[in-house]
Parts: C-alpha cells; structure tokens; sequence
C-alpha cells in the first residue's frame, strides 16, 4: 500500500452553479487522479450564500468528505441543528463559547486518519478569537490521532494568511486559504515540510465577481449602493489544489494547485 495519499482540496463553491458543476466534475477527477480524500469549501454553496443542509447534503453525495465554513457558516438560522449533528461540516474554530456546530473534524479512512481545522480571519472580518492560538491548541488534541492535519485559513488579507502558513510549517500537513475566491499562484511546499497556498480559488460562474454577476458589483463600486446580490449565469468552473502527503511523516511531498472547465 502506498504510503502516501492526495487530498484534494476545492475553493468556495458557490450556489446551484457551483454545487452542480462539482457533481458532474468531482468523480472523474478523483477517479484519474487517484485522489484518496475531499475536502471543499461550502459557506456559499446555499442560494443566496451562506449553507444549508440541502447544499451540503448535495456536496456530500458528489464525492466530498468533509466540508468547511467561514464567514457566513452560521447566516442562516435553519442550519444550525445540522451543523450541530453534522461530523462532515465544520465551521470557523475560533467563533466563541457557545456557537453551533465544531471548528475541526478527523475524517476516517481505517488505514488513516486525516484531521481538519476550520479557522477564520481577523483582518477585515467580524471579531473572533486568536486563529494562531486556536490553531495550536486544536493540533495538540489532533496529534493524538494523526499527524496528518489540514488547514483551512478563511480570511480576506493575503498577509494575515501567509503569516498562519509559516506560524504552522512543520506543524501541519497543509495550509490553504479560501474567501477571496482568487486562485493565488504561490502554491509551494514550505521549509519544514507544510503544503501552502493563499487561495484556492472558487466553484462556481467564472465571469463574474466572486460568483456574483459583475453588473451588479460593478453598479456597487460606481454608485455606492447594492442592489441584491443574483449569482451569474456564465459557465462554471472548479478550483482548487491536490496535496499528496506523506503518511509516516504528516510533511507534504507536492502541491498541485487545479482549475477545471
């Protein structure tokens, strides 16, 4: 058996556009890839952003393992008793005391274990709790089971999530940012051994702003107003990045950020 696996890691999927694109891409790439594990970013794959468990029950079914959050994780109400139950949906880690839902899961392979953390950004985002200290305290418990982690940096400035990748190099097995849903070129393996990359990018509409129709958006920063958001009707894509990892070590071996049309 080989002592390495890929983890394919998929950039915020966002809306109908966004869920369906991945169900009828995700299979066959996993199949020629001979990818062992999933994980995508689902905090806008709801209809008008945020989750529900609809959009996450349809990511689940396509072939992803486990499902991370971020900002809008807990934007509507009717998802809480979900992610409350839920062992393949995680959001932000560090929320406070008393939030629906857990911000890490261990997804179980038998031969394997492999560990997600969910974080979320300060800079330019709601206030929340230190992500650096969440982070190490939440792999100390981790590392009792494995010592292959994954990290999912939600966070809006590229310095704040360049500075948690080396803050967590040789502590984790990768780090990957998501929200700004630009797929960033820097995907690298850093000096003790963590896969880094800033953002992975996004599922969903390519022309267009953020899965957002661009008039819309364009009409905001002209104006100074918003009107409803309406995700775009152009043709989808999917992004995002395999990390083969070594099993024995937890370290990263390659890093191959992907985009799909």
């Amino acid at each position: 058996m080989s002592r390495e696996i890929k983890v394919l890691c998929v950039g915020d999927v966002v809306g109908d556009s966004g869920c369906e694109f991945l169900r009828q891409k995700l299979s066959q790439f996993k199949k020629e890839n001979n990818i062992d594990i999933c994980i995508a970013n689902g905090e806008n794959s709801a209809v008008g952003n945020g989750m529900l468990p609809n959009s996450c029950d349809h990511l689940l079914t396509s072939g992803v393992d486990l499902i991370t959050g971020g900002n809008h994780s807990l934007k509507r109400r009717e998802f809480f008793e979900y992610l409350d139950r839920s062992d393949n949906v995680i959001r932000p880690a560090n929320y406070g005391d008393g939030v629906w839902g857990k911000g890490c899961s261990i997804i179980d392979k038998g031969a394997y274990k492999v560990g997600v953390i969910n974080l979320m950004g300060r800079v330019y985002l709601e206030g929340h709790l230190d992500p650096f200290k969440t982070a190490e305290n939440i792999i100390n418990e981790l590392k009792r089971e494995t010592n292959i982690i994954f990290v999912d940096f939600h966070a809006e400035a590229t310095a704040e999530k360049k500075a948690l990748g080396y803050f967590l190099d040789g502590k984790v097995s990768a780090v990957f940012g998501t929200h700004t849903h630009i797929q960033t070129s820097d995907a690298q393996i850093m000096k003790n051994g963590t896969g880094y990359i800033t953002d992975l990018g996004m599922t969903g509409p390519e022309e267009s702003v953020l899965g957002v129709k661009k008039e819309i958006i364009i009409e905001k920063f002209r104006k100074g107003f918003t009107t409803p958001f309406l995700t775009a009707d152009t043709p989808p894509f999917m992004q995002g990045c395999v990390f083969t990892v070594n099993r024995d070590s937890g370290k990263a071996v390659a890093v191959m950020p992907i985009t799909i049309r």
